[in-house]
């Protein structure tokens, strides 16, 4: 006899977190969505080299936690798995769209959206679901969910949003057949105006490359 599953529904509370004040003084304000293995506290350094009166960064916690490895010591965090893939994303699509209400971003502050790695499939259906009226789109490192559509983007035309791809010349997660194949997704997605910035480098985050996004 098969095992049926079965559904409920409860209240689960997350964690996020932010970086420097967010006041009349901001310029931007960033939501960084970390890759597969980090935590958000930690994925929060990379950011830190930013000018603090200008920048406000805030760092979604990916609910799964796990240890890295068998001391179990360190901790890290993955978004989603292909378990339940579609109930895990409209979960995290809701806790996305709650951190995002209770910021209150101010209207004079641009908005810019990065992903590393996993962290890109998550900022993309995100912005794409919600309609998130960002300034910079920034996908590093990952692949964009093969489900989105040109039309769930389009909205980004009208608020003249730079969307910026980012990549290591020597990533081994993004290289050959992989990369030709994620460049005219990207191509088709956003219509061929998506800026390809291109580094030395592997699947890594660097420091010099986040502060030259900064407007």
């Amino acid at each position: 006899m098969k095992p049926i599953e079965k559904q409920i529904s409860y209240t689960t509370t997350n964690t996020y977190l932010s970086l420097n004040t967010l006041d009349k003084n901001t310029k931007n304000v960033w939501i960084v969505f970390h890759g597969i293995g980090f935590l958000s506290k930690y994925f929060l350094n990379y950011f830190s080299q930013l000018p603090k009166d200008e920048n406000y960064i805030i760092a979604p916690q990916a609910p799964s936690k796990y240890y890295l490895n068998n001391d179990y010591k360190r901790v890290g965090a993955s978004w989603l798995t292909r378990e339940n893939r579609a109930l895990e994303t409209k979960n995290i699509l809701a806790y996305l769209d709650n951190l995002y209400q209770s910021e209150n971003i101010p209207s004079h502050c641009k908005l810019i959206i990065l992903g590393f790695s996993q962290g890109v499939s998550i900022a993309s259906r995100w912005v794409a679901h919600s309609k998130i009226p960002c300034h910079q789109l920034c996908l590093y490192a990952g692949g964009i969910p093969s489900e989105l559509k040109p039309e769930d983007f389009y909205f980004l035309k009208d608020l003249s949003t730079q969307i910026k791809i980012i990549y290591g010349d020597q990533d081994p997660f993004l290289s050959g057949q992989r990369l030709q194949e994620e460049k005219l997704k990207i191509d088709t997605l956003f219509d061929g105006k998506a800026q390809l910035i291109n580094f030395e480098g592997g699947h890594v985050v660097k420091k010099d490359l986040i502060n030259s996004l900064a407007d």
